[in-house]
């Protein structure tokens, strides 16, 4: 028995050290293998990497890309090399610069695009921003060095009228190196963000100017997003500060749905209710309908701008990508969208009225191959207007009247005869010039602006300006399916002449719906039985599904205690407030223009509409206690304004700048006219109006109306952050907010110039912690906290009812009162 125990331990015992060893050396191997595998992937992926920037160097031409802290915050990549011979293959070619020019215009291509902004809003507004402009910051930067270099204070655009454009040559590096230049920096973002300032390149303030836009005047912009010449547009309509609602109205339109959203949110920043955001294909926007005289007629517009999608070589200059991918295919692709938007445009032009054609390209293919086509096929209907005057002091180029078409492979082509068949899908007849010398000269082609880089140190640019003196012949004929002999037609010989329009509509529809007759473009042996745009396509509808705009009924219970409340004058257009709610409470309240209420009523099947209209009033709860649940809006005041007969309270200046600096100023610290006006008021939403005296030109010379909330013991401004900024500036106020190491909050300063009192009050709101006046304690009760979402409706945050608007004790009715009562 021992025996066999012992038997049994020693042959265990061996067969554990032969699983030991097994296991051993399958780990030993498996290590062995994993750590040469590694050595191959590394010694492989080394050798790749040294491919790929011995082939870096080698594309590089020999230039020196130098070291990766020099090349600023993009040192992972290699920079753009700025040359692309095939471009320049192509327009020495063409001859589009002047002989001698040649290098100059290559030169400015590869230098940086200076930056440009604009001065917007009322024109009084922009008169008060010009002149802080003027004699604060551009003073500041005349004798100023950075590192040695001196800095080119900016200067306006000699042809924008007014000095209300200014150009800077002040890169993002030199700004951040000086305090002086971040101050006009933040300066320039603030003011951005309120709307008074657009940054925008200085060609593309061109067309609007062209457009030469009246307050009555209906305009329709054909491919508006992102919203710069939009904007332009809106300032026009609303020159005349004292008229709330113009006769005219802006459609903007663009096919991207997501770029629409970004189109409202700059329209929202000038706050106008001549507005109205719709998302199409331009080439075959509906023709909407409108109210006249009790019939419904079709709207054409007195003005169109046609903005269109182009390769956009002319902003090599900021988008440098476009060195690298340019070639001559982009404008063969594009130009037939571009004939169809330009046709679509003027076939909804009134007679007499003006279309712009622009584009961010110096290509003739996109460019006057275009107005060519369009002025041939319109016979007589359209002709190109002379505004070589009309913008003293910009220098451009004549639209040239020859060329050739190149193919992506160096082919050249310069007759549609010389084109074979198995390109007549890329190449279009439409691309080459007429042959006709007496046709060509007719057209006027060098009526066209081309606008080169170098001349004036801007992009490239293109713009034709055309005048409708008719109708366009193909909307006189009928269409090709109606036969001679059909009751219809019959009917039509003997009709009145006063019915002639109607059967235009009815050609028109037709010819839309894809009916008309043929275009010979698409088959060139086909006898031409009329002339005839491109074929539309049929309309589609991108992106969400938007709220309906319903306007209020008559007996809507809403609108009678508003009325009643603010003492709504009898000229209040009533039945343009609307709502995005069919059920359910209404949130806020906006307004439109009465022009732009017919058009959505009449075309709600027929349009898409992304936003329309200006808020005027938002909902709070707690206003119902004092006679009204809805609150004045800041966004929409200058439009309610005149129509307001109570809850006014007229201030100073030095009563407007304590509303903008405090959060809750008791009434005592108002001037004893104001205290006054106050008192005989009751609790809820008020109106606080300042007007300029003329006796003291060195105060604000503006009007001013402010949203405010009369609490029991405090008069508090419902106003946006930047907005309050924006005032506090042309007030001599200074915003400027210095950044410190311990991030501290950036608090407010008020330079000598300001009144005395003032600046010893703000010196007190300093010393008192509870009273500081930061950019992070000017909180904003209102359209601050409101966010445009993603389907462009306005949202307001729950935050919106403060404390104050309670009937209750003064510690509940406003925490800072209280704290100030117990000190």
């Amino acid at each position: 028995l021992i025996s066999c125990c012992l038997i049994r331990v020693v042959v265990w015992s061996w067969i554990q050290s032969i699983h030991f060893s097994i296991l051993r050396v399958y780990f030993q191997n498996t290590f062995s293998i994993t750590i040469r595998f590694s050595r191959l992937y590394l010694f492989f992926a080394v050798s790749r990497m040294g491919r790929r920037n011995r082939n870096r160097a080698k594309n590089s031409n020999g230039r020196p890309q130098g070291n990766r802290d020099d090349r600023g915050w993009g040192a992972g990549y290699a920079d753009i090399v700025k040359e692309n011979k095939l471009f320049e293959q192509y327009y020495q070619e063409l001859k589009i610069v002047p002989e001698g020019e040649w290098d100059q215009f290559m030169n400015a291509l590869r230098e940086p695009l200076p930056s440009t902004f604009r001065i917007t809003g009322y024109k009084s507004h922009a008169k008060e921003i010009l002149h802080c402009l003027k004699m604060k910051y551009f003073q500041e930067l005349q004798d100023l060095e950075v590192d040695g270099q001196k800095i080119e204070a900016p200067q306006p655009l000699s042809w924008y009228p007014d000095e209300l454009a200014w150009h800077t040559n002040m890169s993002r590096k030199i700004l951040r190196k000086s305090p002086l230049l971040e101050k006009f920096h933040q300066f320039l973002v603030s003011e951005t963000e309120s709307g008074n300032i657009s940054r925008q390149e200085a060609v593309s303030m061109i067309p609007p100017l062209l457009l030469k836009i009246e307050p009555h005047h209906k305009i329709l912009d054909m491919c508006a997003a992102p919203g710069s010449k939009t904007a332009q547009l809106i300032e026009m309509l609303h020159a005349d500060m004292n008229i709330p609602f113009p006769e005219g109205f802006v459609i903007a339109n663009d096919v991207d749905n997501k770029r629409c959203y970004l189109l409202v949110h700059q329209a929202k920043r000038l706050s106008s209710p001549c507005i109205m955001v719709v998302n199409h294909d331009a080439s075959s926007i509906p023709r909407l309908l409108v109210d006249v005289n009790g019939s419904k007629e079709i709207l054409f517009y007195d003005r169109i701008l046609c903005d269109v999608p182009c390769s956009g070589d002319g902003t090599m200059r900021k988008n440098i990508d476009v060195w690298k991918k340019w070639t001559t295919s982009n404008s063969l692709h594009l130009h037939g969208l571009q004939l169809r938007i330009a046709t679509r445009g003027v076939e909804q032009l009134a007679e007499g009225g003006r279309l712009v054609y622009s584009t961010c390209s110096l290509n003739p293919v996109e460019d006057e191959a275009v107005i060519m086509s369009l002025l041939e096929k319109s016979e007589g209907a359209l002709e190109l207007a002379d505004v070589s005057s009309e913008l003293p002091g910009l220098k451009w180029m004549p639209g040239i009247t020859s060329w050739k078409v190149m193919t992506k492979e160096g082919q050249w082509y310069s007759d549609w005869s010389e084109v074979p068949t198995s390109r007549h899908t890329q190449i279009r007849p439409t691309m080459f010039p007429l042959k006709d010398q007496e046709k060509l000269k007719a057209l006027n082609i060098e009526r066209c602006l081309r606008i080169l880089p170098h001349h004036q140190n801007t992009g490239g640019f293109f713009v034709a300006v055309l005048v409708k003196k008719g109708c366009m012949p193909w909307n006189k004929r009928l269409p090709k399916l109606r036969h001679k002999n059909s009751p219809i037609v019959a009917a039509e010989a003997n009709a009145e002449p006063e019915e002639e329009e109607e059967r235009t509509v009815a050609v028109e529809e037709s010819t839309e719906a894809g009916r008309g007759p043929e275009s010979t473009e698409a088959n060139p042996n086909k006898k031409e039985v009329a002339c005839c745009p491109p074929p539309s396509k049929k309309m589609k509808i991108f992106g969400y599904k938007e709220e309906p705009f319903v306007f209020l009924s008559d007996d809507d219970p809403v609108f009678t205690p508003i009325q009643k409340f603010y003492e709504l004058a009898p000229s209040f257009p009533k039945h343009n407030v609307l709502t995005r709610t069919h059920e359910g409470k209404k949130k806020h309240l906006y307004m439109v223009s009465k022009e732009l209420r017919t058009v959505l009523l009449n075309n709600s099947e027929r349009m898409k509409v992304i936003n329309t209209g200006v808020k005027v009033w938002s909902r709070n709860n707690d206003g119902e206690q004092f006679g009204c649940a809805f609150r004045l809006a800041q966004e929409g005041i200058y439009t309610l304004y005149p129509y307001i007969r109570a809850r006014i309270i007229s201030v100073t200046i030095e009563d407007v700048q304590i509303l903008l600096t405090q959060e809750n100023p008791f009434l005592r610290k108002f001037g004893a006219d104001a205290q006054k006006q106050a008192k005989q008021l009751g609790m809820g939403s008020v109106v606080l109006r300042y007007e300029p005296d003329v006796m003291k030109p060195e105060t604000l010379q503006c009007p001013v109306v402010l949203c405010g909330w009369r609490g029991k013991t405090s008069i508090r401004a419902f106003v946006p952050k930047n907005e309050r900024f924006h005032y506090l500036r042309m007030m001599g106020v200074d915003v400027f907010h210095e950044k410190k190491e311990e991030g501290d909050s950036k608090v407010l300063d008020q330079k000598d110039g300001g009144a005395g009192d003032q600046a010893s009050e703000v010196m007190d709101y300093e010393d008192d912690k509870n009273m500081e006046v930061s950019e992070e304690e000017i909180k904003v009760e209102n359209d601050g906290n409101e966010d445009i979402d993603d389907k462009g409706e306005v949202e307001q945050s729950e935050s919106e009812n403060c404390n104050e608007h309670s009937n209750t004790t003064p510690e509940a009715q406003c925490p800072a009162e209280a704290s100030d009562k117990k000190t």
